[in-house]
């Protein structure tokens, strides 16, 4: 009795399969996989709504991506002229580095120390120095940052220029925001532009 039982339900599952297939669930599978893996436009924008209002950000800006990333969520943009990339990092309640490590004479240290807390295998950053420090806007703040130099390992990139900051949200968590790009193209204009438009 049992095998027929169990006959039956290979058949109803069989029948159950084909008929899914007939009315197009090979094609509703394939959009849902290509819409996990490359979500539309409107997905990463309303993803990225979590982090911050990017619906104020300059046309010449794409948001690339917007996910959770190792127990954090970010947002990478780019400057499609230059290719410069932006990135906001909402660290929530984990602290990874702070506004007042940025402000610190020892940042370039405390920011060595970050970075090897999230070390990603396809890319590692090496001589890592700070240039300088200033301030921009975002989120509706002026902010302190400081602009560095360092090396790319395991990217054909090479030397990379760029700044990082740190600025609370209205919740107290902390954003960190990251723009770079190859060391002779970065711009500091560019970085500016996309930031002030972030609340």
């Amino acid at each position: 009795m049992g095998c027929l039982k169990n006959v039956t339900r290979a058949i109803f599952f069989t029948l159950a399969i084909v008929g899914f297939m007939a009315i197009g669930g090979k094609d509703l599978l394939k959009y849902q996989f290509k819409n996990l893996i490359n979500p539309s436009k409107d997905v990463v924008l309303e993803r990225a709504q979590k982090i911050g209002d990017f619906s104020k950000i300059n046309k010449e800006f794409e948001i690339e991506k917007a996910a959770g990333v190792l127990g954090y969520n970010a947002v990478l943009a780019e400057h499609k002229a230059s290719g410069q990339k932006l990135v906001v990092v909402d660290s929530g309640k984990k602290t990874i580095i702070t506004q007042e490590d940025i402000k610190s004479s020892d940042a370039e240290e405390k920011i060595k120390t970050a970075i090897n807390k999230i070390k990603y295998q396809s890319a590692a950053v090496d001589e890592f120095h700070i240039t300088e420090r200033g301030m921009m806007k975002s989120y509706g703040k002026e902010v302190p940052y400081v602009k560095f130099t360092a090396k790319m390992k395991k990217l054909p990139i090479g030397e990379i220029s760029g700044i990082i900051s740190v600025v609370k949200d209205e919740k107290g968590n902390d954003k960190i925001l990251i723009s770079a790009n190859e060391k002779n193209r970065y711009s500091q204009l560019i970085t500016n532009e996309f930031f002030k438009e972030i609340k």
